[in-house]
């Protein structure tokens, strides 16, 4: 009866160990499984962080140095300068330009009115001087040069060139108000490019503004060269106003470009600076002779082909420079060259046809006016002799025709 009474307490006694046991696999298996996800989830995190990591610095590399991370809305540029760096490094060199032009009334009496434009400081082979446009100090007197932090000086014009617009100004300021801006060629210069106009708009000194160049190689003309284009000019988006002229137009490096001259009445984001090349070659000419003469000149006026002149002419050309009259005794007439026969009315505009039409010079192709300018500016002195392929009754002839200096 005894050992019969004890089994039922064996059985229950085992029970409730498996019981314990299967708890404990459980509690164990929770606890190990809890343990591998944390590091799954671990290691996944750090998986991505790296991935988002290698992004990031993808993403900073293939912006390159003109790009922005606007992050603090500071501009990442070349060498990590920033466009509010850049300026502080800048604008003690970029100064205002004043002066006083003597006007008369109906009555003869002179009276006087101010005129201003923009600057900068440039160090010339040791001598300190001041570059702008002609036009700003074109016939003015009492010229004076603002800093940025007030100080102003006397400034006497030593050397222009109308054809060009530029001028080049000696100041009384200290050396050490002086900070001369670093100049490279513009001929390095790209459609896309972006630029810094740097200036006093209005009389609003040292304005900052930013754009991209947006062509290269244009012609403007402005009243005071003489109705003579001004060649290879930058075109460029930054805003520029009346006030800016001769200011500094830089390369996101700080380094001069070229100089601020022009805009469009009524354009919008259309503005124009002369190249730092066409600077870079006048310059020493300007300090030490007061004048550059080296602009060659073809000698004849003309006008850009188009489709509806070549239809008018019966010609199967539609590019080139048409010339509509040759001068007297110029290089054009000395070298054969033919002027415009009659004026026909194309396109509601009155066109002188028949003369030759310029395609190409030393076998460069000549699409109009830009193209002939710029190739006359940059690549040819006066006194050269150039090969000039012109179209002439449908017929292909070339020419060679020896360049003088502008009369």
């Amino acid at each position: 009866m005894m050992e019969t009474e004890q089994k039922p307490e064996i059985h229950q006694y085992s029970t409730k160990f498996v019981v314990v046991v299967i708890l404990c696999s459980l509690l164990a298996g929770g606890l190990l499984g809890g343990a591998l996800s944390n590091l799954f989830l671990t290691q996944h995190i750090s998986d991505l962080q790296n991935q988002v990591s290698t992004l990031q610095r993808q993403l900073i590399a293939s912006q390159g140095s003109s790009s922005a991370i606007s992050g603090d809305n500071t501009f990442i540029l070349g060498e990590n300068a920033s466009l509010a760096q850049l300026y502080q490094e800048v604008r003690d060199s970029v100064i205002v330009i004043r002066g006083l032009l003597a006007q008369y009334d109906i009555f003869l009496r002179p009276y006087y009115s101010q005129v201003q434009g923009s600057g900068f400081i440039y160090n010339h082979s040791g001598q300190i001087i001041v570059i702008t446009n002609y036009h700003v100090v074109q016939d003015a007197v009492n010229i004076t040069v603002t800093f940025i932090n007030g100080n102003a000086y006397d400034a006497t014009v030593i050397g222009s060139d109308p054809y060009a617009d530029l001028a080049v100004l000696l100041t009384n300021a200290p050396e050490s108000e002086c900070k001369p801006l670093e100049m490279v060629s513009s001929a390095s210069l790209n459609v896309g490019d972006p630029v810094i106009a740097v200036g006093s708009p209005y009389g609003l000194a040292g304005s900052m503004t930013t754009g991209i160049v947006s062509a290269l190689g244009r012609t403007i003309t402005e009243e005071m060269s003489g109705g003579y284009p001004i060649a290879n000019v930058i075109q460029m988006t930054a805003p520029i106003n009346p006030g800016n002229s001769g200011g500094p137009l830089l390369n996101y490096q700080g380094q001069v470009v070229g100089i601020t001259t022009a805009i469009l009445s009524d354009s919008q984001g259309l503005g124009f600076a002369i190249p730092s090349s066409t600077v870079l070659r006048e310059l020493d000419s300007l300090v030490k002779n007061g004048s550059y003469n080296n602009h060659s000149w073809i000698g004849a006026s003309g006008t850009d082909m188009t489709y509806e002149i070549a239809k008018a002419m019966g010609v199967n050309v539609t590019y080139g420079w048409l010339i509509a009259q040759v001068a007297n005794a110029g290089p054009a007439a000395e070298a054969g060259l033919r002027g415009g026969s009659r004026i026909v009315s194309v396109a509601g505009e009155s066109v002188t046809i028949g003369g030759d039409i310029v395609i190409a010079i030393n076998g460069t192709r000549i699409r109009g006016i830009d193209d002939l300018s710029t190739f006359l500016e940059e690549y040819t002195l006066p006194g050269d002799i150039i090969d000039v392929t012109i179209v002439r009754s449908n017929q292909t002839l070339n020419v060679m025709l020896k360049l003088a200096a502008r009369p």
